[in-house]
């Protein structure tokens, strides 16, 4: 008996991004209502990390409620109906239900069921990751519009007496929705992780240690230094692995878009990669804070927002933290 030719899936050639949208956390932290339990000052985490006040959400809006917000809105931006869209994937690390996955739940409040639906947990490259997968998928036919999400709410898995992290964090959420392209739009994903630096950024306990009252409620904490030289040295050196993986350098770039993890990373970053003056660069740190997977289409958001005559130009992204992961790519700004 001769065996049927299976048949195998094939997509669109290219992909891009559609348009964008975003939520914030409504309140604005400034850094002296959190400097009292840390013993710290505003000079000091000014200083450090070039953080002036952070965005939170109150206590009755979830990370859920901050990803349907910008779903909502880069889905109207993008021209495509929401019963188009069949993939979405939720990059996050702060959904405290671990299931039903926030996608699922986002999916049926914009109107996309019965899309395929996940959340993904790389931590802050969580955006970058959603994006090579959604490129990935539709390419391969295994979808036909994506809305990825990076969606957080931080202040959920803080704790406010610690001096490692709790001030850097901020709650939000951006979404992006991707789809099939006539021209190149999202280059190859530079991904990875180093699990032996696990460490360095995560939860200091577990959810079963909580429950046998054996630790307190798991809350984020990181080691600082080792943090800083890894993102530093380490990610400047993937950041120019995706530039050659799009065939184009750093003078082509009309934007880079980093994690929003600290300004003085940042700013590192820009002088490792010899960027020049005519690449605007996002610092959206200063006054969202770090928001994790959210941190990467919240910068490009406000970006295109003050600088609209970069849409069309080369961006390149990156995201790093905690597991060690990481993951870059160039796209197109929508």
């Amino acid at each position: 008996m001769t065996r049927p030719t299976l048949q195998q899936s094939h997509g669109p050639a290219y992909t891009r991004i559609y348009a964008l949208g975003a939520a914030r956390g409504a309140n604005a932290v400034p850094n002296d209502d959190l400097v009292g339990p840390i013993n710290s000052s505003d000079e000091w985490i000014q200083q450090r990390t070039g953080i002036i006040t952070r965005a939170r959400a109150g206590a009755d809006v979830s990370a859920l409620d901050l990803a349907t917000e910008a779903a909502k809105e880069a889905i109207a931006r993008s021209g495509v109906a929401p019963e188009l869209i069949d993939l979405v994937i939720v990059a996050t690390i702060s959904n405290v239900q671990q299931t039903p996955s926030m996608a699922a739940v986002v999916a049926d409040r914009v109107g996309a069921n019965p899309a395929a639906a996940y959340d993904s947990n790389a931590a802050c490259a969580g955006y970058a990751y959603a994006v090579a997968q959604a490129d990935a998928l539709i390419r391969t036919g295994g979808a036909h519009y994506a809305l990825v999400i990076g969606a957080e709410k931080l202040s959920d898995v803080v704790d406010p007496t610690d001096r490692s992290i709790s001030f850097l964090l901020g709650d939000g959420a951006g979404a992006a929705v991707i789809g099939p392209s006539d021209t190149p739009g999202i280059a190859r994903t530079v991904w990875g992780s180093d699990g032996s630096k696990a460490g360095a950024v995560g939860m200091n306990g577990t959810l079963t240690e909580f429950r046998d009252g054996t630790a307190e409620w798991p809350t984020l904490r990181q080691e600082g230094q080792t943090v800083f030289r890894w993102a530093v040295w380490d990610m400047a050196k993937v950041a120019k692995q995706a530039l050659d993986a799009a065939g184009v350098t750093s003078a082509d770039l009309a934007a880079f878009i980093p994690h929003q993890a600290n300004m003085r990373i940042i700013d590192e970053f820009a002088k490792q990669l010899k960027l020049p003056e005519s690449v605007v660069i996002a610092r959206d740190i200063a006054t969202t804070g770090n928001t994790s997977a959210a941190s990467i289409p919240l910068a490009t958001h406000r970006l295109l927002e003050e600088h609209p005559e970069l849409s069309g130009g080369l961006a390149l992204q990156i995201g790093f933290g905690a597991g060690l992961v990481f993951g870059a790519q160039v796209v197109v700004l929508p």
